[in-house]
């Protein structure tokens, strides 16, 4: 008979950090043509440029967010909303052939091509891998060991001594901003077209983005019916940060970019080349 109680490390800090559904929640979804990038992805994979539509798409979050909703890259502390000057993307990843979850954190996401985002988030799992993190994912284990009882309590200190007062826990390897500006989550990796996700209750993220599988559909284009790739994206937005045209501009700006995957693997337009 299988154990029932037997939990992976984050479901155990899952019970303890979520609480019932806040009213800060908005929701939205958008369906975006990639066919073109994933013929992209193949071209540069017969290359040797290992890219998936996950790179891709986090380069696409990056540049959005810099560049078209600057506003929206923050996060609120003592009932300010604190902007932020960089993006960084932060990657769900899975571990143990999808038992446990991580994620990964792109510094300067703004700033890189796709290839780079796909190099450092190989270099970074590679770390998790082989024990040498020292990111959010490292302090899972010893969080989980927690007993019920305090696990909580615990958590609501180390949320205000973090998130409200900046600073660090050494101890535990957690940094004062471990979530990035803002979530990508795989869940086509998983087999899953279209899904939802939380708002982490101590990230510091406006918005949690959730991208599905892939897949091929009839679609009315110019007239006509074609058979596009077609991938769905929704988003679980902090409604104290975003509101509806701000969402709006983000998603247009993700699927503007998506829909010019040569673009996404150049060095973005806003950065000044010295002479």
């Amino acid at each position: 008979m299988a154990d029932r109680s037997a939990t992976t490390p984050w479901r155990k800090l899952a019970t303890a950090v979520y609480k019932g559904p806040s009213d800060c929640r908005i929701y939205g979804s958008i369906e975006v043509d990639v066919t073109e990038t994933m013929e992209y992805i193949r071209t540069l994979r017969r290359e040797g440029t290992k890219v998936t539509l996950t790179h891709f798409a986090a380069a696409a979050i990056a540049r959005t967010l810099y560049e078209d909703v600057p506003d929206m890259n923050g996060f609120v502390r003592r009932g300010k909303v604190i902007l932020r000057d960089d993006v960084e993307v932060f990657i769900s990843v899975a571990l143990q052939r999808g038992k446990d979850m991580s994620g990964v954190i792109i510094p300067k996401s703004q700033d890189l091509t796709v290839a780079e985002i796909a190099d450092k988030l190989v270099e970074e799992v590679q770390k998790m891998r082989s024990g040498a993190d020292i990111g959010v994912g490292s302090s899972k284990q010893p969080l989980s060991k927690i007993p019920w009882p305090i696990r909580r309590p615990l958590f609501l200190l180390i949320k205000w001594w973090v998130y409200d007062l900046g600073l660090k826990v050494p101890f535990l390897n957690i940094k004062s901003d471990p979530f990035g500006s803002i979530m990508l989550s795989d869940i086509g990796s998983h087999g899953l077209t279209d899904g939802m996700a939380a708002l982490f209750p101590i990230g510091k993220i406006p918005a949690v983005i959730v991208m599905g599988k892939a897949v091929q559909k009839p679609v009315v284009k110019r007239g006509e019916i074609q058979i596009r790739t077609m991938v769905t994206l929704n988003a679980t937005l902090d409604h104290r940060i975003v509101d509806g045209a701000q969402s709006g501009l983000l998603a247009k700006g993700i699927a503007r970019r998506l829909r010019s995957p040569k673009n996404l693997n150049a060095p973005p337009e806003h950065i000044v080349k010295a002479d």
